[in-house]
C-alpha cells in the first residue's frame, strides 16, 4: 500500500489540505472556508468544522484518483502563529480563542517583563505569552486542562488527546527552543505549569489518530499525527529546502523574509526571530512595506500595464520607504518611522518603478541585517505571494539582491506541512 502524507493548513481565511505521494509530489488538495462566526471572530469549533469539511473533500478527491484514505500514514497541521485557546480534558474550549493579531495586553506584558530576559521573544503586549496569561485570567474556575495553539488544538482533536505542541508554535509562548523546555522564570507567572504542552521537534510523531477520526475519514488506525509548525514556516517548506543560505521572500500585503542558517540569531528587539528546524535555524522577520502599498496606488490591471513600461535593468533614482502608515517592524524596529513617498513623478510608471525598487532595497536590507549578525547572505531567494507573479519586479529584485531569484512552484503551506511530516525533518 502506498504511504501518503497529509498536510493541513489553518490560514487566516480558511483551511487547506494537500496529500503527497512518497516522492513528494502533490496528489490532491482541498479547501474549506471557516463557517460560523462569534462576533465576527472564528471560534475553535469553527476551526474544527472547517477542518472536517476540508478533509471530507480531500478524501473524496483521493478516491476519485484511485487512492484510499487508508494509504495516508502521516498527518501534520500548521496554524497561525500565536493563536491560543484553553480547553478541558475532553478538548472542549473553556475560553474564547485569542488570535495571532490580538494585542493590547499591557498588564500581562508588564508582568512578563518583570521576569523574562529583556530581549526574550515573549515580551510585548501582543506576545503569545501575554495572550496566554489573559486566557488564564478568563478561566477563574480553573476548568482548563490544556493551553493549545491553533495547530495543537486540531492535532489534539485528530488524536483525541491534548497536551503536545511543537517548538515553532511554542516559541513566542516562551519556550526555550535550544533546551526544548519551558524556562524556569515562567514559574513566576500566574500560568499553571500543568497547562503548558509538551514540546517536540516539528515533524516528530505525536500519536495515532483516534478511532472516531479514523472511522470518520476512512483512515487507518495506524495513521500517525506528527508535530506541525506555524503557517509561515510551512509556507517556507513548501517553497524551499533546508540548505544553508536558502531564503524565501513572501510578497503579499506585507514583505516577509526567511533564511535558513546554521547559526541561531535572536534579536526580537529588531523584529528578528529564530525558529529551531531540523539541523539549523529558520530566521524570520516581517516589514510593513509590501504589496499593500502598491495596491493603495494602483489596481491589478494598472500594475500589470505599468510594469511592462519599466526597464528592470535601470536603477530608479527615487528613494522611498513605502508604508501605508507610520511604524516599521523589520529591518528596523521603529514605531515612529513615517512613510516616505515623495517626490512623486508625473509619470506613473516611474513612480511604480521607484516603489518596486525601494521595496527591493528594504528586502536586501533585511537580508543584510541577518548577514551582519552572522547568518550569511542568501545564496538564492525563492519568492512566494502575489508579488512573485510580477516578472519586472523579480528582475529588479535579482539586480538589487545580487543573487538568483525564483518563483516558488508550490505556494500552498499545506504542501510544506506534508513535506515536514513526510521527510522526518525533526531527525
Amino acid at each position: 500500500m502506498t504511504a501518503l502524507a497529509l498536510g493541513i493548513d489553518l490560514g487566516t481565511s480558511g483551511v487547506r489540505s494537500a496529500v503527497l505521494d512518497p516522492t513528494g509530489r502533490p496528489l490532491a488538495s482541498a479547501r474549506s472556508a471557516y463557517g460560523p462566526r462569534d462576533s465576527d471572530r472564528c471560534t475553535p469549533e469553527a476551526w474544527w468544522a472547517a477542518v472536517t469539511n476540508c478533509l471530507s473533500a480531500q478524501m473524496r478527491s483521493l478516491s476519485q484518483i484511485g487512492h484510499s484514505p487508508a494509504e495516508i500514514t502521516r498527518i501534520g497541521v500548521d496554524g497561525t502563529s500565536g493563536s491560543l485557546v484553553l480547553t478541558d480534558r475532553a478538548l472542549v474550549p473553556v475560553t474564547r480563542a485569542l488570535m495571532y493579531d490580538d494585542a493590547g495586553f499591557t498588564r500581562e506584558a508588564t508582568l512578563i517583563a518583570r521576569h523574562a530576559p529583556q530581549s526574550h521573544v515573549a515580551n510585548g503586549a501582543g506576545s503569545a505569552l501575554a495572550r496566554a496569561l489573559r486566557l488564564v485570567a478568563e478561566d477563574p474556575s480553573a476548568r482548563a486542562a490544556h493551553l493549545l495553539h491553533q495547530a495543537d488544538f486540531i492535532a489534539a482533536r485528530l488524536m483525541g488527546k491534548g497536551g503536545m505542541t511543537d517548538y515553532n508554535n511554542a516559541l513566542k509562548t516562551g519556550l526555550d527552543p535550544a533546551a526544548a523546555a519551558w524556562p524556569d522564570w515562567m514559574a513566576n507567572l500566574p500560568l499553571p505549569a500543568h497547562l503548558l504542552p509538551h514540546a517536540l521537534p516539528p515533524g516528530a510523531p505525536f500519536g495515532p489518530v483516534c478511532a472516531t477520526v479514523a472511522t470518520m475519514f476512512g483512515l487507518s488506525r495506524a495513521t500517525m499525527v506528527h508535530a506541525g509548525t506555524t503557517d509561515s514556516i510551512a509556507a517556507f517548506l513548501a517553497a524551499s529546502d533546508l540548505t544553508q543560505g536558502a531564503a524565501v521572500t513572501s510578497l503579499g500585503t506585507t514583505l516577509a523574509v526567511k533564511l535558513f542558517s546554521a547559526t541561531r540569531i535572536d534579536a526580537p528587539e529588531m523584529g528578528l526571530y529564530a525558529h529551531r528546524l531540523g539541523a539549523g535555524w529558520l530566521l524570520g522577520g516581517a516589514s510593513n512595506t509590501g504589496g499593500g502599498v502598491l495596491r493603495h496606488f494602483f489596481d491589478g490591471p494598472q500594475l500589470t500595464a505599468l510594469s511592462e513600461k519599466i526597464d528592470p535593468a535601470q536603477t530608479s533614482p527615487l528613494e522611498y520607504y513605502p508604508l501605508l502608515k507610520t511604524g516599521e517592524r523589520f529591518p528596523v524596529n521603529d514605531p515612529t518611522l513615517a512613510p516616505r513617498l515623495e517626490p512623486r513623478p508625473t509619470d506613473d510608471a516611474a513612480f511604480l518603478h521607484g516603489l518596486l525598487e525601494s521595496i527591493a532595497r528594504i528586502e536586501k536590507q533585511s537580508y543584510d541585517v541577518m548577514a551582519a549578525l552572522g547568518a550569511g547572505f542568501p545564496h538564492y531567494v525563492t519568492t512566494a505571494g502575489g508579488g512573485a507573479e510580477n516578472d519586472t519586479w523579480t528582475k529588479i529584485r535579482a539586480r538589487v539582491l545580487g543573487v538568483p531569484v525564483y518563483k516558488t512552484p508550490t505556494p500552498e503551506a499545506a504542501v510544506g506541512t506534508a513535506r515536514l511530516v513526510q521527510s522526518g525533518i525533526s531527525a
